[in-house]
């Protein structure tokens, strides 16, 4: 197993992050109705002063509010936090100079001189992983990111990021993809133990299924906007995990969502549920600094064993 480099290590002791997808994001989220600046900044103060330190953004949030919402959160706190964010890759950028160009109109709406973690968000059907990398070396060498990562990247585009990287001397210090109770996609084909091999931190987004493993949704009250018609199939499988999370729960007086982010923990990944308000960010934050049984960890990985099927490695 590879060491954790020293430039990464700060990644490898977060055990809880922020995810500001909701932060401006009228479409799937509906920023604006019924929560807004206010109450993002009241997330964001919430999660500082319960030890949540690390935030993931992206220029593509809210068409770049997400990132300058953060900007002005951080100029009125004098706590530490580590920002990360991505880069989108438009089909018009098709070289590796687009790298620390688009990062630095990041950097200006954040109002930083450089990020802790830079991202590619998705993988290009156009543009090569390793000429991508290339221009995240430029980033680092740069001092424009302290350490890069990629999100959405399986099998062989791993491997050709970690290679082109480790050419100048540069660690994968994440890759973020998609992983829940009800999406066990990483641990199946063995990407999760594969990235742990390598050193690479794996960040879990959407932890708690967009809010299907709160417990607050079901057939019968399903979740607004898009996430609707999204999951409309998955939704009539979850009340036997909902009732092991509520079990789970009462042990250690934990809620469900609590439950379900420390399963992810448990598993040996990041996780960054959103907030919209002070609220989800207080619950969030109590998914950290426990541990469930291996016995009950045993248990939910069963009840969700058929939830979906899942591609081989």
């Amino acid at each position: 197993m590879n060491e954790v480099s020293n430039e990464t290590r700060f990644l490898h002791a977060i055990e809880m992050g922020l995810g500001a997808w909701q932060w401006g994001d009228r479409v799937v989220w509906g920023y604006g109705q019924g929560y807004a600046e206010k109450e993002v900044h009241e997330a964001f103060n919430t999660s500082l002063n319960l030890g949540v330190r690390f935030v993931d953004t992206a220029e593509i949030y809210g068409s770049g509010r997400s990132e300058r919402l953060l900007g002005s959160f951080l100029k009125e706190t004098d706590q530490p936090v580590l920002v990360a964010t991505k880069f989108f890759p438009m089909p018009w950028r098709l070289t590796k100079n687009s790298l620390p160009r688009t990062l630095r109109g990041s950097l200006e709406r954040l109002g930083l001189e450089s990020v802790d973690l830079y991202q590619i968000h998705w993988p290009s059907p156009i543009v090569s992983p390793e000429t991508f990398m290339e221009g995240m070396a430029i980033c680092v060498k740069e001092g424009l990111a302290r350490t890069v990562g990629v999100s959405n990247f399986w099998k062989q585009r791993i491997m050709r990021a970690y290679s082109t990287l480790s050419q100048h001397g540069i660690p994968l210090a994440s890759n973020q993809l998609p992983f829940s109770l009800l999406n066990r996609t990483v641990e199946k084909t063995g990407t999760l133990a594969r990235c742990k091999e390598l050193g690479i931190r794996v960040i879990a987004y959407s932890p708690l299924e967009q809010g299907l493993l709160t417990g607050k949704y079901s057939t019968e009250k399903l979740p607004p906007g898009t996430r609707s018609s999204h999951y409309v199939e998955l939704i009539k499988r979850i009340p036997p995990v909902i009732k092991v999370l509520q079990e789970i729960g009462q042990t250690h007086g934990k809620t469900v969502a609590q439950v379900a982010l420390n399963w992810v923990i448990c598993k040996g990944a990041l996780p960054i549920p959103g907030a919209k308000n002070a609220k989800q960010a207080e619950e969030n934050a109590g998914g950290a600094g426990w541990r469930m049984t291996d016995d009950e960890i045993a248990k939910l990985d069963e009840v969700t064993d058929g939830i979906r099927e899942y591609p081989k490695e």
